[in-house]
């Protein structure tokens, strides 16, 4: 039954907006859990809901330091996509795409997943080769592509510069019509109103401050609301995780924290019904529903845990902007934001068990976490609960990097910057 019907909202419009139902609960911390999630970002969230939903374990609880929202979920581009190249990582993606499909029903609860499609532009004939091979592993792996023509982009994307004479001559372009953007916000609520509904505790402003252990078993955790026993301990707290994991004594991961900045500008008439990337630097666009063009590009660079970034990247991401989009250069800026990236040594996802016992992992998202949020909790609540994990993400273990059976999305190497 839809809870928020316009029915409803004519009703508690009249009412002053007294009777809303709390979309979750505010309860106490139980003094032990079957499993507790650390972090209350879309990862830990959607952990929390599978666990309910898809292995009935209910006695969970998400301890969040701040409010939900306050972190990676509601500080990104919102683009959601499959368009990888590798096996694990499309397999992968195109499971959490298919979850994207069905969220907003399955979660009664609408997540605003728009499929607008995503297209990468290429520049050179070369870049051309490497995308249409991109293109045709995505369908080897049953993930949707579709190769355009300058004339076919300049039809989709009439704001484009496809003229000869343009800075970065556009070749063509990578299309995959099933991706889209979705509504951040709504995506950290939707999934905390579902795993709230299964039973699930949502402890807000609950910040873990060390972790309880019994040998090298780790059995429960410290926080600013008291100690809080239990069986697994399951960490998603992205960008924060190496000082999350230092409190458990691993002084080591093969992650480093960026800041990565993202842009909007102000409301602007339809101009952009797709999301657009840029082949020859590292821009990627889509416009709001509101009309603001949402915008970023590369991490700054150097290791951060702050959420904001400095000018440099912002000159770079404007200049490109105005280098695809000539028309669009008065445009004005409106805001600025900035999230903590745990970026891995190859640019693909950690989910895993350990690295001490009763512990379990993910992290190492890079550029990939908002996308990968169904299926980043799919697979993760699978690994939690049956003590192993998915052929979905069996391949992304911590251990990979001890045996070189890295993941390098990129081919950049062991350099997190680059990914």
């Amino acid at each position: 039954m839809a809870e928020y019907s316009a029915l409803a909202l004519l009703k508690n419009a009249l009412t002053g907006n007294r009777d809303w139902k709390p979309a979750w609960r505010k309860p106490e911390p139980k003094p032990e859990y079957d499993v507790v999630v650390v972090g209350g970002g879309g990862h830990g969230l959607a952990t929390a809901y599978y666990l309910a939903r898809e292995h009935g374990i209910t006695n969970v609880a998400v301890v969040e330091k701040g409010w939900l929202g306050s972190g990676n979920v509601g500080r990104n581009t919102t683009i959601v996509r499959s368009n990888y190249m590798l096996p694990a990582n499309v397999r992968f993606y195109e499971h959490s795409m298919k979850l994207w499909e069905n969220l907003s029903h399955e979660l009664n609860y609408n997540v605003m997943f728009s499929q607008r499609g995503i297209l990468n532009l290429a520049h050179t004939p070369s870049q051309a080769d490497d995308f249409i091979r991109r293109g045709n592993a995505m369908l080897h792996d049953g993930a949707d592509a579709v190769w355009l023509t300058p004339a076919e982009i300049a039809k989709k994307v009439p704001g484009l510069d496809v003229s000869a004479k343009a800075r970065f001559p556009i070749v063509g372009g990578l299309l995959q019509p099933r991706a889209g953007t979705a509504r951040h916000d709504a995506v950290a609520w939707g999934y905390a109103r579902g795993a709230d509904r299964l039973g699930v505790d949502i402890l807000e402003n609950c910040e873990v401050t060390g972790f309880l252990r019994e040998g090298e078993r780790v059995t429960g955790v410290a926080t600013a609301r008291g100690e809080i026993r239990a069986k697994k301990v399951a960490i998603a707290v992205a960008g924060s995780t190496g000082r999350v994991m230092k409190l458990a004594g691993i002084d080591r991961l093969p992650i480093e924290s960026h800041v990565l900045q993202a842009f909007v500008s102000e409301s602007l008439k339809p101009v952009i019904d797709t999301v657009v990337t840029f082949g020859a630097g590292h821009l990627y666009v889509s416009q709001s529903d509101k009309g603001g063009l949402v915008f970023g590009g590369d991490i700054d660079g150097y290791n951060s845990y702050a959420q904001r970034g400095n000018l440099p990247v912002v000159e770079e991401v404007m200049s490109e902007m105005a280098s695809l989009f000539p028309g669009l250069a008065p445009v004005r800026l409106l805001r600025s934001w900035g999230g903590i990236m745990d970026m891995s040594m190859d640019g693909s996802p950690i989910i895993t068990t350990g690295p001490l016992p009763g512990m379990f992992l993910n992290s190492g998202w890079c550029y990939g976490g908002f996308k990968a949020t169904p299926a980043s909790g799919w697979c993760f609540a699978w690994t939690i609960a049956k003590d192993a994990p998915h052929p979905l993400n069996a391949a992304f273990t911590l251990d990979r990097f001890h045996r070189g059976a890295v993941i390098d999305e990129k081919g950049q190497g062991a350099t997190p910057r680059l990914h």
